[in-house]
């Protein structure tokens, strides 16, 4: 279908979060499946900002105005696009009161008359009814509804009481050629050390002090480990809260005297300087404390970059992390960490079978593969009769 025009509604870069850079990617994986593609922005930005965008943002959502959403619908009910692709997660789409949850995206669905998909970025567990209420409408006004996890999708019947079948597509990845450890070590002069690291805008959830509490028991039987800890503050943290947690984890370092097996990189990376310190890596570690959490882009580039990967137990992890593809280890447990850093770096053998499942898993869910399913999808939306039913895989 030549020229086909979708229209993404997201957080949208240079905006620093991670749905932003999700569509950012999504988007050109798709124009790169098929060039014919025409592709535009909704973008959602947050109170009091006023961001300079690309030319391929052709309207603003105010977040936590449900009027704002609602206008965006009339927009695009006028405009010439085919699709509207919307990228979901409760916080872009609604505000909490009391605990119950407003749904903005609730007077955008009603008003919306063109054929709409949305992806859900986040599918809690036993949600509370407001939230319960909100995913149902989405299932009953969508044309089609996208997972990243199998998890996710089982959820959506279990715990939502959908029965609409949702299709499952992993987090995409960058196409990443895992060699030049050794180049990428010089290069970032980290020479002849043994690299862990973990990477992300970093905020309390992400569990880093455990991280830091494992090194002492790993510099013990590998004197040459650094942990780099490779991240902004998140900016909504940093707004509320400044560095408290950030110079809390640097005195934790100073305190277990790991100063020299320790750094922080408080930069916001472009994506080829992310794979660049990914490649760099021996061990890739997500000591993330929320168990409900369904994706994590940076364990899809570690699994894309084939690491050898330590994580706790959180809902991507667990299915994505399955088969002997990484070692899963209970949350907040610096000694079991420490243990599987230890196992890891001890066993040459181990690391590269780690490294070969993790590299065969994510060659399936780079980029261009995501590309190609999203536009199949999309092209299924607008002429099923013409591409046949579609299963989720």
């Amino acid at each position: 279908m030549d020229g086909m025009r979708i229209a993404f509604v997201s957080s949208s870069i240079p905006r620093r979060c991670g749905i932003a850079t999700f569509t950012a990617d999504v988007l050109a994986a798709v124009k790169a499946a098929d060039s014919g593609v025409r592709c535009s922005v909704i973008a959602i930005d947050e109170p009091n900002s006023a961001r300079a965008y690309g030319p391929e943002v052709k309207a603003r959502i105010k977040q936590r105005e449900a009027d704002s959403y609602r206008a965006a619908a009339t927009f695009l009910n006028e405009s010439n696009n085919d699709v509207v692709n919307v990228q979901h997660e409760f916080g872009l789409y609604g505000v909490w009161k009391d605990g119950v949850y407003e749904d903005h995206l609730r007077p955008f669905l009603l008003e919306l008359r063109k054929p709409v998909m949305v992806t859900l970025h986040s599918v809690p567990p036993s949600p509370s009814p407001s939230m319960r209420e909100a995913v149902r409408l989405i299932a009953a006004r969508s044309d089609e509804v996208i997972v990243m996890a199998h998890t996710a999708a089982r959820l959506l019947v279990s715990d939502y009481g959908i029965t609409k079948t949702p299709v499952v597509i992993p987090h995409g990845m960058p196409a990443i050629e895992p060699t030049g450890r050794h180049r990428l070590k010089t290069k970032l002069g980290v020479d002849g050390r043994t690299i862990m690291s973990t990477f992300g805008l970093v905020d309390p959830r992400k569990g880093l002090e455990f991280v830091i509490g494992a090194m002492p028991a790993i510099v013990e039987q590998h004197p040459d480990a650094l942990y780099l800890v490779v991240g902004q503050t998140h900016p909504e943290l940093l707004k509320q809260q400044g560095e408290t947690y950030r110079n809390t984890l640097e005195r934790a370092a100073e305190d277990l005297g790991m100063t020299r097996h320790i750094a922080f990189v408080n930069e916001y990376l472009a994506q080829r300087d992310i794979v660049g310190y990914l490649l760099a890596t021996d061990v890739y570690v997500t000591p993330y404390l929320d168990p409900n959490q369904i994706t994590s882009g940076t364990l899809a580039y570690a699994l894309g970059a084939g690491k050898a990967i330590v994580s706790t137990p959180y809902l991507h992890a667990i299915e994505a992390l399955a088969d002997d593809r990484g070692i899963v280890v209970p949350f907040r447990d610096s000694a079991a960490i420490a243990e599987a850093a230890n196992r890891i770096l001890g066993d040459p053998e181990l690391k590269r079978r780690l490294e070969r499942r993790a590299y065969a898993y994510g060659r399936e869910t780079a980029w261009p593969a995501v590309g190609r399913r999203v536009l199949a999808l999309t092209q299924h939306i607008l002429a099923p009769q013409q591409h046949g039913p579609l299963v989720a895989v």
